[in-house]
């Protein structure tokens, strides 16, 4: 039904998270951005902005770009992995808006300069490494009295954990956070993350806090 593009990163991973917890038949095509294979004309007609993922459902033609904008459909289409209820639906867009406006590309600048190019701009470093911490804080204070993002397990949460599954690489220490690390835990059992993480190739273990990096 669902053709993923896709490749190893938390956007990617978001998708396959969120069709194995369906538990959707779909099939993987592998977009190796290392390869620049997201410049590919074909692909780019699937994805102008050539940013994995994409996907095209095969039952309706429906093709789109855009993890939110994924989680969204896949959502709506299933009737699951978002609430029903009014103000909780509403919620659980609030922080799906809120991981694509902060933690991805605050997260993602962290990996930038900090991971791949340390000591080339020292301000960088600091001023992301800063406001990555800060997204922490506000993501564990929401978590405070809850076990996920907006009470139930739903694609906010899907879309946050795979950006913070990198916590290594934004030299991070998420036990500092204790209630992102009960989330993450949490999250990091259930097996239809297990498999989603590793699509389309499992390059790593789960990360988790303690672990030999």
């Amino acid at each position: 039904m669902i053709e993923l593009y896709t490749w190893s990163t938390p956007n990617g991973r978001k998708i396959s998270i969120a069709l194995e917890e369906l538990g959707w038949d779909y099939t993987v095509y592998p977009v190796d951005i290392t390869q620049g294979e997201q410049r590919n004309p074909a692909f780019i007609a699937l994805s102008p902005n050539n940013k994995i993922p994409a996907i095209v459902d095969t039952e309706s033609g429906q093709s789109l770009m855009e993890s939110g904008a994924i989680l969204l459909y896949l959502a709506k289409k299933s009737g699951q992995l978002i609430p029903a209820e009014t103000s909780r639906y509403w919620e659980t867009i609030e922080w799906l808006m809120w991981q694509m406006a902060g933690p991805g590309p605050m997260l993602g600048q962290i990996h930038h300069f900090t991971k791949f190019n340390p000591g080339k701009s020292p301000y960088a470093q600091d001023r992301y490494l800063t406001e990555g911490h800060r997204l922490y804080s506000v993501l564990d204070k929401k978590l405070q009295d809850r076990e996920f993002v907006v009470g139930e397990y739903s694609i906010a949460d899907i879309a946050l954990w795979p950006w913070i599954s990198r916590f290594e690489w934004q030299t991070i220490d998420i036990t500092q956070y204790p209630n992102v690390t009960r989330w993450y835990l949490s999250i990091a059992s259930r097996p239809a993350v297990q498999r989603g993480y590793h699509v389309p190739r499992r390059v790593n273990d789960i990360p988790l806090p303690g672990s030999p990096q």
